[in-house]
Parts: C-alpha cells; structure tokens; sequence
C-alpha cells in the first residue's frame, strides 16, 4: 500500500509565510490507511500548510475519536480537520471540546447526526454495493467481526478511477474496520457548530451518491463539489480538487 505518514508526523512544506497557517488534520476511513492521502499532503505541503495523517485505529466511533482528539489537543493554532468516509463519523465526535478545529471537511464521507450509524446511513439510499464486495469476516476475540473488501473486488468497488496497480497495492494493505464500529450510533455531531465543507464522487459505491448529497445539504455545507466519474477514493484519484477545497476551508478557519 501506500507509504504511510506516522500518527502525529507532520509534514510541512513551501515557502515560509508572515501568519502561520492552519494545521490541517487527515482522519483516514476505512480499508484505507493514512497512506491514502499522500497525494492531497503533497499538495498542501507545497502551499505551505503544516499536515498530520492520523493513524485511525477503525475499532469504534467513540474510541477512535478520542484518539484523534488527543491529536488536536497536540496541536498550536488553528486546525482543519478532515475525515474520508467512515473516518466523518470520528471527526464529527473527535472535534468536540477543540476550540481550534475552525473547519471542517468531509471527503465522501459519513456525516451522522447523533443516534446514527454508518451502515444505516449508507442504506438509507439505493447505489451502494459494498456488503457483497467484503470478503468472508475475520473473527475476533471478542466475538465480533472484522470487514475487509474482497481483493478481487477492491477496484470496481473502492477505487474504480485509481490505476489498476495501485489499486492492487490498496487492495493487499487494506485496513480493516470493526463491524461493531460501523454499526454504532454516533453522538452529537460537531458539523452543527463549525463550519462545514463537503466533497465527494458521482460514482461512489461504498457510500451511494444521493446518500452522501443529502448529509452535504443536511449539514448545510459551506460548499459541496462533485466530482463526476470519481470513485469512493476521490482523494486519491483527485487530490488536486480536494486539497483545494481544504485550502478554501483553511482561508476561513485563518480569518
């Protein structure tokens, strides 16, 4: 998979600016690692932005957020605080009590109001195809249960837009999540009180499209891009428009 930043790494790149900018945080989802955003960090690296890829341990809304939280609680300044799919669920819960997450964005992600889950957010619109794509769940000691994508399906179902060998390399390295934490109800959301942005693709097939378009106007995003032909991994097959529309989110958490 892909060479992955360290929790709490931060990568800062660029010329060096009067004000210091916002520290943005990437908040991974899941069968992905914090790998997944090395394009979008290349790209806010050179424009001068500080950047952590978190580690998101994919075990439980709550437990996972307050791993995130300790991140922020690290961080001087301003922050942007951004969360891929099931990784919008942690970021709504981790930013809460943070006065300096200014911003927040969401990349094809879930944006649960509180008592929703992501698996009954994902089924709440037709399109989306992931149950049959996972492979056979791994069992826990606990008694639960693991997901991953079936890697003969990985392509088609997560990365359709990604070029096919390194769709074979996020297939092999895939994280997994916890059934228990796609099944748990999230708690009061942080999007009701920061500000808000939103990006996702047309062809997304872990989260259906209209899914997604609903929790963006829901939540009365600041701004919603679509990206038109783009898969689940829109941050990777387009870092370039999701790392614009961060900066665009940065600008108003620096104001």
């Amino acid at each position: 998979m892909f060479a992955a930043l360290a929790a709490g790494a931060i990568l800062m790149a660029g010329p060096a600016f009067a004000q210091p900018k916002p520290t943005v945080v990437l908040v991974h989802g899941a069968f992905a690692d914090s790998g997944s955003w090395n394009g979008v960090i290349k790209k806010l690296g050179s424009d001068g932005y500080p950047v952590i890829g978190a580690a998101n341990p994919l075990r439980s809304v709550k437990g996972d957020a307050d791993i995130v939280s300790t991140i922020l609680s690290s961080v001087k300044g301003p922050v942007v605080l951004v969360g891929h799919s099931y990784g919008g669920a942690v970021v709504s819960g981790a930013a809460k009590g943070h006065d300096n997450v200014k911003a927040l964005v969401y990349v094809a992600a879930f944006a649960p109001d509180a008592g929703e889950s992501a698996i009954e957010l994902s089924g709440k619109f037709p399109g989306g195809t992931l149950g049959s794509a996972l492979a056979q769940p791994v069992r826990l000691p606990d008694g639960g249960n693991d997901f991953y994508i079936d890697q003969a399906k990985f392509r088609d179902q997560f990365a359709a837009d990604v070029p096919v060998p390194q769709a074979k390399l996020m297939a092999a390295g895939q994280r997994p999540v916890a059934e228990a934490a796609l099944k748990e109800p999230a708690g009061a959301p942080a999007w009701k009180t920061i500000p808000f942005w939103f990006v996702y693709g047309s062809a997304d097939k872990n989260i259906p499209a209209a899914a997604l378009e609903w929790m963006a106007r829901r939540a009365r995003s600041k701004e919603t891009v679509v990206v038109k032909g783009a898969s689940h991994v829109v941050m990777v097959s387009h870092p370039g428009t999701v790392a614009k529309l961060i900066e665009q989110a940065a600008r108003t958490a620096g104001n």
